[in-house]
């Protein structure tokens, strides 16, 4: 699975991309993303609040519920504003 980190959630976890094998009983975003905070102080620093950070898979807005699989491109990044 590739992650992608942007922003602020690159600079706390210090990289912007990664391959990751996560644990197999991760199924859903939210597992990963709790599964990614024990990774490390910016990991868990990253995902301290999670109604701060956005999420896509295979380039699709998605909610934390949303599955993933070992072949996907998964993103988090903060809120999107316009002007």
């Amino acid at each position: 699975m590739k992650v992608l980190y942007f922003a602020w959630v690159r600079q706390r976890i210090g990289v912007g991309h990664e391959a990751v094998t996560p644990p197999p009983e991760v199924l859903t975003i939210s597992a990963l993303v709790d599964w990614l905070r024990t990774r490390g102080p910016g990991y868990a620093e990253a995902f301290a609040d999670t109604r701060a950070i956005r999420c896509a898979v295979n380039q699709e807005y998605v909610e934390p519920d949303h599955p993933v699989a070992s072949g996907d491109e998964v993103a988090f990044f903060p809120p999107v504003t316009g002007g």
